[in-house]
């Protein structure tokens, strides 16, 4: 079994509450060439503060993702309750938009 898997295509809307609940970091893999433009990303999730554990680490997502999207497939994953927050961050160093673009973030951080 690989332990590369794509997002699943359900996304749910992520709650936005003062409460700090879960964290989230993703690394967004490099591509080997530069020149290369990948259709999909490889996403690596690690687990900041207190925040839940998820089983597999890595993803792959498809470019034109928001960020919002993966916010929420997170939420579905770890089964977070309506009242409580995720903040994703990348490279453990800043939270992009939730309306930002997966392939945005990961062409600025090259």
């Amino acid at each position: 079994m690989s332990t590369e898997e794509n997002l699943g295509e359900n996304s749910g809307t992520a709650s936005n509450t003062n409460e700090t609940v879960a964290a989230a970091s993703a690394d967004i893999e490099q591509p080997s060439s530069p020149t290369l433009t990948k259709t999909k990303i490889d996403v690596l999730l690690k687990a900041a503060g207190d925040a839940p554990i998820m089983k597999k680490k890595k993803w792959t997502v498809d470019r034109n993702k928001k960020v919002a999207y993966i916010t929420a497939f997170i939420s579905k994953a770890i089964k977070l309750e309506p009242g409580e927050s995720l903040f994703l961050y990348v490279n453990q160093s800043f939270a992009p938009p939730l309306d930002t673009e997966v392939g945005t973030v990961f062409d600025v951080k090259m």
